[in-house]
């Protein structure tokens, strides 16, 4: 199969911020465009907010004058469904509930010709159960676009039980001749990013409740150790928590009640509260006129030492090393034997600094014999990275932990001071990251390089689950999965059969 043609009409039904963005990009790519909406005025306000955006982009220099004539040219209104039958794929975007999209969809088999492919943009709906209510379920194809469609470069395209492969390779090549970065999956719980991204949010609910550090400081080191562009809790006010909280109570539900996917306590309080977020003016954060802005803690620092012993191999925090030796701190290294042959560490003063695997600090002080042990979260990059978490064991002296500190300054970290979780925030929620993809992939969702593009261009991440995966090693997760399960106890961090056999690649499974 291939992408339609530009001479094929696209019918997009739902005139509200979805549909009209989706009405854009088809337009743009050269298609007539016919929008019905339900709505009284609804079509005409929704043209006139695309000419708004049209002629920003032109003002920006982003677009030429006449580009954006010729595809305001292409959207008209539709009456009525027997309009319709021009159409060679119809998009419906109306609100999401399963009992219109469902009814829609049933009158749309019945009113479209047998060539017309029907795409539902849910974001968490069955596409089976959906296309079930219909007399041609192998028509109906999921197409979720990303908010807003004309910015948003992923499009998830997804398969009912009933799906003809035809439907969705047509609407995959569509999507991808659009402009946009088509993601297949089969029809499951959340899709690819809205199952994916559930750890994102539950592992930092999770740090929060056993008060690991306050919401603003885990943010902070989300972005600036993880690389992620916000962190959980500033996005989940950006999203909005009763959004939020709604599709990790579906994907719940949907699964049977798997823990993994568990709704957080606390987040559920924030939307009986009313505070949604940014636009309910509160959420985790206050955005009222004259409130505060939470800061980021940083632990302060005093009397560094300029003599650093570095036992073993510290893997990918190696640069921290480098760091520290071209701030002009004096580097000595000893060859790792026993545990540090496996996973190095600093000697800092009186402390040792390791990198965390899901133990806690407290524990593995007792295993290591050694009282001031401090561990550093997971990161993106040692050698940019401004910010390091730290979590000390409890028997760790507050002197030790400032030594280590002030150090660490001296080569451009600031450290965030982190309880004793295990884990940390960081490493705990990449390692659910990966665990989640590999039962994607395990389970033949969608393939490995799917699941990175999605979570690549659906919502911003730094890196692909995947990614990690063979940046870290899945040894390394691996070990700090079963760390997780044996501290917590339960079903929430069972590792992937995938990962057990250390089987995939990019393109799908070892053989």
């Amino acid at each position: 199969m291939a992408a339609l043609p530009r001479e094929a009409v696209i019918g997009v039904i739902g005139a509200g911020v979805m549909g009209a963005g989706i009405a854009q990009v088809a337009a743009a790519a050269g298609h007539t465009v016919l929008m019905l909406d339900a709505q009284p005025n609804a079509v005409a306000r929704a043209r006139a907010a695309i000419d708004k955006d049209l002629q920003g982009r032109v003002g920006k220099g982003r677009l030429a004058a006449e580009d954006a004539q010729a595809t305001l040219a292409r959207l008209h209104p539709a009456i009525d469904f027997g309009e319709l039958a021009r159409c060679a794929l119809v998009i419906e975007a109306i609100a999401e509930d399963f009992d219109a999209k469902r009814t829609l969809l049933a009158r749309l088999q019945q009113a479209v010709p047998d060539h017309c492919i029907i795409a539902t943009n849910t974001s968490s709906l069955s596409i089976t159960a959906l296309a079930a209510g219909g007399a041609h379920p192998e028509r109906v194809v999921g197409m979720h676009f990303f908010n807003p469609p004309t910015r948003m470069k992923l499009v998830e395209v997804i398969s009912g039980v009933e799906t003809s492969p035809d439907a969705v390779q047509t609407v995959f090549d569509t999507a991808e001749a659009w402009g946009k970065k088509a993601a297949f999956a089969k029809c499951t719980p959340g899709f690819i990013v809205n199952r994916i991204a559930r750890p994102f949010y539950a592992e930092a609910w999770l740090v929060l409740s056993e008060s690991a550090a306050s919401p603003a400081t885990l943010d902070a080191i989300v972005r600036d150790c993880g690389g992620f562009p916000m962190g959980p809790f500033e996005l989940m006010d950006l999203i909005g928590h009763d959004v939020n909280f709604k599709v990790t109570q579906s994907v719940f539900k949907a699964t049977f009640g798997d823990r993994r996917y568990a709704p957080s306590l606390a987040q559920q309080e924030l939307v009986r509260s009313g505070r949604l977020g940014r636009k309910s003016g509160r959420g985790i954060y206050d955005f009222r006129d004259g409130a505060e802005t939470a800061q980021p803690k940083v632990e302060p620092g005093s009397d560094p030492v300029r003599r650093v012993v570095a036992v073993g191999s510290l893997g990918i925090a190696t640069p921290i090393i480098t760091r520290l030796e071209q701030a002009g701190i004096d580097i000595v290294r000893v060859q790792g034997t026993g545990s540090a042959a496996a996973a190095g560490w600093l000697e800092i003063g009186a402390a040792r600094l390791m990198l965390t695997d899901g133990r806690p600090a407290t524990r593995r002080a007792a295993e290591e014999g050694h009282e001031h042990l401090l561990l550093f979260d997971l990161a993106l990059d040692y050698a940019t990275t401004k910010r390091l978490a730290l979590a000390p064991a409890d028997q760790c002296g507050e002197a030790a932990l400032r030594t280590v500190c002030a150090t660490l300054a001296q080569a451009g970290f600031a450290c965030s001071r982190m309880d004793d979780v295990a884990g940390m925030i960081v490493l705990r929620t990449i390692a659910m990251l990966v665990n989640e993809a590999a039962d994607a992939v395990a389970y033949g969702i969608c393939t490995a390089d799917a699941i990175d593009d999605a979570m690549r261009y659906g919502v911003n991440y730094p890196r692909g689950p995947m990614a990690w995966a063979e940046s870290v090693g899945l040894d390394f997760f691996a070990r700090v999965l079963a760390n997780l399960r044996e501290h917590y106890g339960g079903e929430r961090y069972r590792t992937s059969v995938l990962i057990q056999r250390r089987g995939w690649t990019h393109s799908g499974f070892h053989h």
